[in-house]
């Protein structure tokens, strides 16, 4: 019998999923109406798709639109012929992995409840008993993502190894991730499941402030998201992580152990105290770190009323990467180097001299100066540069994308 002619698309793309199974479960969220386009993605990196359907995702696409998606007759009930055993049980032909999307506040509560009465939290119930990597990807009106009985379920999956993409979060709706943001999760998850299993990483981001006075203070532009986009993505890769965070713009993953700090001595201070309780593998210090501090800082708030010009004398404060090697000496360091306006050959000279003086093991340059680069953008692109002066150049990207060939190069340096 010829194949489904639907399996024509299969590795148009890439061979990224060559030879993987995956089995796309769909909940009942409107966000279904996308799952057709996971699936053919999916399909175009290579990948074997199967598709498990609940009773009220049916009530919003019909299971004739996914057999047609994929080309694989899709599962709707559980029968005598033990589904869910015979894609995810524990044999040899199991599948890759499971992909729930869209996920509903339901399905993950019950999920991390143990229950398992629908076809999809059957088949995720087995993939946990089998070890096969689930993917979630939420799916729900902002409120029900707020629950605080449904965020304690989220970090209860996390924990245990379940990783979650997205969602998005705007317009009063917790919004399904991008199709091509769930098909490179998937890629990254199979193919980098275990990148840094064992390892823990204390990650520096954010800005640091310096008091004038009780009110007022001085410091940079940075927002935090690349070093919590560094931290998501080590996180995903199976990373224990660690964030000292200073006052980013945005909040952190709420099932990581996040320190929040806000001047540079605090943030030195909670560096070093972790360094002296833990051994890390990895240390990323991706903040920035405000330069200057008031020699004396103003008590109460000075009244503008009164003063006309205020004088302010600074020192430098303390360079917390210069003192992370001796604190952790075993720590592979990670540091970042930003200049404004240089040449390329002068960033990377400028860079690998600060790596030297840190005793860093790679140092992460970039020209704030540049649109797009740096301070408060989604994106980056910067020079990674080892003690070698080895460099890899990394084109303007997202800073999620930047963050994961960054420790592309940290997980080739561990081995």
């Amino acid at each position: 019998m010829k194949r489904h002619p639907s399996k024509d698309i299969v590795g148009t793309k890439s061979e990224s999923l060559k030879g993987k199974h995956v089995v796309l479960c769909i909940t009942g969220s409107v966000a279904a109406v996308r799952s057709a386009d996971i699936a053919r993605e999916l399909m175009r990196e290579a990948a074997e798709v199967y598709v498990v359907m609940s009773e009220y995702a049916q009530k919003i696409i019909h299971p004739n639109l996914m057999e047609w998606a994929t080309g694989n007759p899709v599962v709707t009930e559980l029968t005598g012929k033990i589904e869910h055993v015979a894609l995810v049980g524990e044999h040899a032909d199991k599948a890759d992995l499971v992909l729930i999307a869209p996920a509903t506040a339901n399905t993950i509560s019950k999920i991390a409840a143990g229950i398992d009465d629908t076809p999809v939290t059957s088949v995720a119930s087995t993939a946990l008993g089998s070890m096969t990597p689930l993917l979630i990807v939420p799916a729900m009106h902002k409120s029900m993502y707020k629950n605080p009985f449904v965020r304690e379920s989220i970090q209860k999956l996390k924990a245990n190894n379940i990783t979650f993409v997205g969602p998005i979060v705007e317009d009063g709706k917790a919004k399904i991730a991008s199709v091509m943001e769930i098909v490179e999760a998937v890629i990254r998850r199979i193919s980098e499941a275990n990148d840094f299993q064992g390892k823990h990483f204390l990650i520096t981001a954010g800005p640091t402030i310096e008091y004038i006075d009780e009110v007022r203070i001085i410091t940079n532009k940075s927002s935090g998201k690349m070093g919590l986009a560094i931290a998501e993505e080590a996180q995903m890769r199976n990373a224990k992580v660690t964030l000292v965070y200073g006052l980013g713009s945005e909040d952190p993953p709420s099932d990581l152990k996040v320190l929040h700090v806000e001047t540079t001595e605090e943030m030195e201070q909670a560096v070093l105290r972790e360094l002296e309780e833990t051994e890390y593998d990895v240390v990323v210090a991706a903040a920035a770190v405000s330069d200057w501090t008031l020699k004396k800082r103003y008590k109460g708030k000075v009244p503008t009323e009164e003063i006309s010009t205020l004088k302010l004398e600074l020192k430098p404060t303390p360079k917390i990467v210069d003192e992370i090697k001796d604190a952790s000496q075993k720590s592979l360091l990670v540091i970042f180097k930003a200049e404004y306006n240089v040449s390329k050959s002068k960033l990377v000279k400028n860079a690998h001299k600060r790596l030297r003086k840190a005793k860093a093991d790679l140092v992460v340059a970039n020209d704030v100066s540049k649109r797009g680069i740096g301070f408060r953008t989604k994106t980056n692109e910067v020079y990674i540069i080892d003690k070698e002066k080895k460099t890899v150049h990394v084109p303007l990207s997202s800073k999620r994308t930047v963050a994961r060939k960054i420790l592309d190069i940290v997980k080739l340096k561990l081995k």
